[in-house]
């Protein structure tokens, strides 16, 4: 079986939070996932993916994205410039700060397609009458970035990734990713500890996780490590070469609940 997010029902927000979100079954059985319509208006990328190699379908991909979307073009809006909002841009400022307006889009992406609300925007968000999630919302629709169908950028970088791995990916469909958590909590929350070493942890909606352990260590004084599917992946430096810092081995994936190991590494 295949799921499709249709992002205009408020059911299926429901749905796909329990199923993807809060649902630690799903990362050990994942079902493939598609975001309805992507492939179907894009079908002449897919097809073309499928004749290239690995070092040309970023090229191929990131040439087709900036004619669909006009990436290079600066257009005047009442005798001011108006900068149409690129998803590499986005992806740059997650990079630097994930609590960020670019962060906020991103998480709201998350949240639109997936029905993943989000825990952490700079600070906690308690509920949806906390000044948090305010300056979320704010952040969420920031003029400067959220223009230009910038939620169909993501679909498409989403559906992107997914070929990506599928094609170039580890066979068993899943990647060893590592982060770093504080005691304190933070943009993670420990709901159970089954063992001393094995704890169930919510992220937000959209979180951060390293291929390096000794990147990981560096954010906190907890290390957990997470078999992640790849149907959780949204993207990572490998799919866009040249074009995000990798020093980190930073993978951006889908947030919810993760049974995570933790790890000694001092």
């Amino acid at each position: 079986r295949r799921f499709f997010t249709d992002y205009s029902s408020p059911v299926t927000h429901h749905f796909f939070n329990l199923l993807i979100g809060n649902n630690i079954a799903f990362n050990s059985s994942p079902l493939p996932v598609t975001i309805n319509g992507v492939h179907a208006f894009n079908a002449p990328l897919f097809e073309h993916l499928e004749k290239f190699d690995k070092e040309e379908i970023p090229k191929l991909f990131m040439e087709h994205m900036r004619v669909v979307f006009e990436l290079d073009i600066k257009q005047e809006k009442m005798g001011k410039r108006k900068f149409q909002a690129n998803y590499l841009r986005l992806l740059r400022g997650w990079f630097f700060d994930s609590n960020r307006p670019e962060g906020g889009v991103m998480k709201g992406w998350a949240e639109s397609r997936f029905g993943l609300p989000p825990m952490f925007h700079g600070e906690t968000i308690e509920n949806v009458n906390s000044p948090a999630y305010m300056i979320y919302l704010y952040d969420k629709m920031h003029p400067r970035f959220h223009n230009n169908a910038i939620f169909s950028q993501f679909d498409l970088l989403y559906e992107y990734c997914q070929y990506y791995l599928k094609e170039f990916g580890k066979r068993k469909g899943r990647i060893k990713l590592y982060r770093g958590i504080n005691h304190k909590g933070g943009d993670s929350q420990v709901l159970e500890k089954r063992d001393k070493k094995v704890w169930v942890v919510r992220n937000n909606s959209l979180v951060s996780y390293s291929s390096s352990v000794e990147r990981a260590s560096e954010f906190g004084d907890i290390i957990l490590e997470v078999e992640i599917p790849h149907q959780k992946i949204l993207c990572f430096p490998d799919i866009l070469p040249g074009k995000l810092p990798s020093y980190e081995g930073e993978y951006i994936v889908l947030g919810g609940d993760y049974l995570s190991k933790v790890i000694d590494f001092f």
